[in-house]
């Protein structure tokens, strides 16, 4: 049992020790984090209009819309 525990510290440590090491990729890293909000938060508000907020009034015509379209 003593095993199936350490085993999870012993991923952590060595994630740990590695990213607490690096000096290029933490800034590698950030930039991936960065892109990342861009393309996932800024991009979805700018390029991915709630249709469903837009076309319909209310929520039980949203909802009779979807399921109408996934019973086809």
């Amino acid at each position: 049992m003593k095993s199936l525990i350490s085993l999870p510290v012993k991923v952590f440590r060595f994630y740990y020790d590695g990213f607490r090491g690096m000096t290029v990729g933490k800034k590698l890293w950030i930039i991936i984090l960065i892109k990342l909000f861009i393309f996932f938060f800024v991009l979805k508000l700018f390029f991915f209009p709630d249709l469903l907020k837009k076309n319909f009034p209310d929520d039980r015509a949203r909802s009779n819309f979807v399921i109408e379209q996934l019973t086809k």
